[in-house]
């Protein structure tokens, strides 16, 4: 504004317009200093954004290795009511004094089933007089029995498997019980 515009005006005016210009007007300290906040506040938002993409290699190399872990699961899960027909063989071929040659066969065939399973990570759970664990069995049934010790897995019904730390198949099984309870 030039001066004959600020003579016109009202001395309150005038004033206010003055105070606003060297509001305007930073000097080089406060600029400085500025400068500095937005700087902080740019690093702050640099180590935020270098942590999130840290965070994300972490998650995608963990996800990674889980799917090599349990890339297997499916084709293991398909063989599994194989290993379970193999089993229900030897059952009754056992009975037969006739098919005892096949019985060898069947347990050759199992025995190599089970070697290659295991190369694999698939862990069967067919044990009998241990402890009845529900992250690995499925009771399905109790049976009174004084010579165990009570919830101890007595009958295997049905065997289960685990895949490295993953249960693919719980056991079915029949846990013990104390007679009259």
């Amino acid at each position: 504004m030039s001066n004959k515009e600020k003579e016109g005006q009202n001395p309150d005016e005038v004033q206010t317009e003055m105070q606003a210009e060297e509001a305007k007007e930073l000097t080089l300290e406060e600029k400085y200093v500025q400068a500095l906040a937005d700087m902080e506040e740019l690093k702050k938002d640099n180590l935020r954004v270098l942590a999130d993409s840290e965070n994300f290699k972490k998650r995608l190399l963990r996800e990674k290795e889980d799917y090599f872990k349990f890339a297997t699961s499916a084709i293991l899960e398909e063989i599994i009511p194989v290993m379970d027909n193999l089993d229900l063989a030897l059952a009754h071929g056992k009975q037969t004094e006739a098919c005892k040659d096949l019985v060898t066969g069947v347990e050759m065939t199992m025995n190599i089933f089970l070697d290659t399973m295991k190369k694999h990570g698939l862990e069967q759970i067919g044990a009998v007089d241990v402890p009845f664990d529900p992250a690995r069995h499925e009771a399905l049934g109790q049976v009174e029995r004084d010579d165990v010790d009570e919830n101890t897995v007595c009958q295997m019904l049905q065997k289960g498997y685990m895949l490295k730390d993953r249960l693919l198949r719980p056991a079915k099984v029949m846990v013990s019980r104390k007679a009259g309870e």
